[in-house]
């Protein structure tokens, strides 16, 4: 068999899986790659992200990640939504949670697929090889650039011209060597779209992204108290961000993705319920889902700043209930809340009442910031 016939089998045995996009690339990535990293982490643009500095020369170079690689083969499914992506961010009562986490968690299915096809190259061409989802020090956008799967768009997200900006990736090193796909080229032109979304601002320059200003980091990976400058603008987005994804005019070629498994689960998103959530409801309600990664705390963090933006005074008692968390991230944002919905008599009671007894000085702060707020 020749190594175009390997090809044309490998990529029929992914499309037979529920792949959505196949390509081949060349184990190397291009220096702009490996700049742009470096340049992300100078920059400190990767906040309390730590992992990627660690690992920063195994993920700008897939041979010092695995020597044996001669080969990748890049893989995507779509995960595109059935109607608006946005449209949970118009009812302040409901929290809004980007659509890779509606579902199930997609490195299960993304995962099992990749071995599924890891056992059929394997049968047909013994040999080494490895797998890897994006837990893995792997640029996988670049390498999916590489093997003609889409480009970096200036959100720094993949964009695909037939399914836009949903595509979730996977890759196998291969030990053989095979001719790679032809690259893609950049399609973005002169459009800016993802940049003016941005609630925070959080692209210094096309194709740089400072995560620190990112509501995806904010709520998600980032560990301490989210910064009062950027509150506001989180609205009631609770876990991530799709606004920069969504209004990409190359989703128009997108079809809503055909896995079940990535449809909006049942859950309630209500904003009084989710503050209510101990550690064991958190669990329960978001086993198998994304969203479980972030924790309880800062998940409630997250909803607490989403109350502080509804407008809604009704929801300033749930708020408060949370004064005695005891999680300091909780506290901490469940005073924010209630000093934007109580009126300043109202907070001046509840800041007499909790005060004397609070004894950590993050808290401390908002406390103190508040009060300037509501003198």
């Amino acid at each position: 068999m020749t190594a175009a016939d390997a090809k044309a089998a490998i990529r029929a045995a992914a499309l037979d899986l529920g792949f959505d996009a196949v390509g081949f690339a060349p184990p190397d990535l291009v220096a702009s790659a490996r700049h742009n990293l470096h340049d992300f982490i100078a920059q400190g643009y990767h906040g309390d992200m730590g992992w990627l500095a660690v690992r920063a020369e195994q993920r700008s170079d897939p041979k010092t990640l695995w020597p044996e690689v001669k080969s990748v083969v890049v893989l995507g499914v779509n995960y595109a939504p059935e109607g608006d992506a946005l449209e949970g961010l118009h009812d302040a009562t409901r929290g809004n949670i980007s659509v890779y986490a509606r579902g199930r968690d997609y490195h299960d299915l993304v995962k099992s697929r990749l071995k599924a096809l890891a056992r059929k190259i394997t049968e047909q061409w013994p040999g080494e090889l490895k797998v890897f989802v994006d837990t893995a020090p792997v640029m996988e956008k670049p390498l999916a650039m590489a093997g003609g799967i889409g480009w970096q768009g200036k959100h720094t997200n993949l964009v695909s011209r037939d399914f836009g900006s949903w595509l979730f990736l996977g890759e196998i090193y291969l030990s053989i060597e095979l001719p790679p796909d032809a690259p893609e080229s950049d399609h973005c032109g002169a459009c800016h779209a993802c940049l003016d979304a941005c609630p925070t601002n959080a692209f210094p320059a096309p194709y740089r992204i400072d995560a620190r200003r990112c509501i995806s980091y904010l709520t998600i990976e980032h560990k301490g108290h989210i910064p009062a400058e950027v509150r506001t603008a989180i609205g009631n987005r609770i876990y991530g961000c799709d606004d920069c994804l969504a209004v990409c005019p190359w989703n128009k070629f997108a079809k809503a993705a055909r896995e079940q498994c990535f449809a909006a689960r049942a859950e309630t998103t209500n904003l009084a319920t989710l503050a209510r959530v101990d550690d064991a409801a958190f669990r329960a309600r978001f086993a198998g889902s994304p969203v479980k990664r972030t924790g309880r705390d800062r998940f409630v963090r997250n909803v607490l700043i989403a109350i502080g933006n509804s407008g809604e005074r009704g929801l300033a008692a749930i708020a408060a209930e949370r004064l005695t968390d005891a999680s300091p991230l909780v506290r901490a944002m469940a005073v924010w809340a209630s000093s934007r919905l109580l009126d300043e008599a109202s907070f001046a009671r509840l800041r007499d009442a909790y005060v004397a007894s609070e004894s950590d000085p993050d808290v401390l702060t908002e406390w103190t910031s508040a009060a300037r707020e509501h003198p």
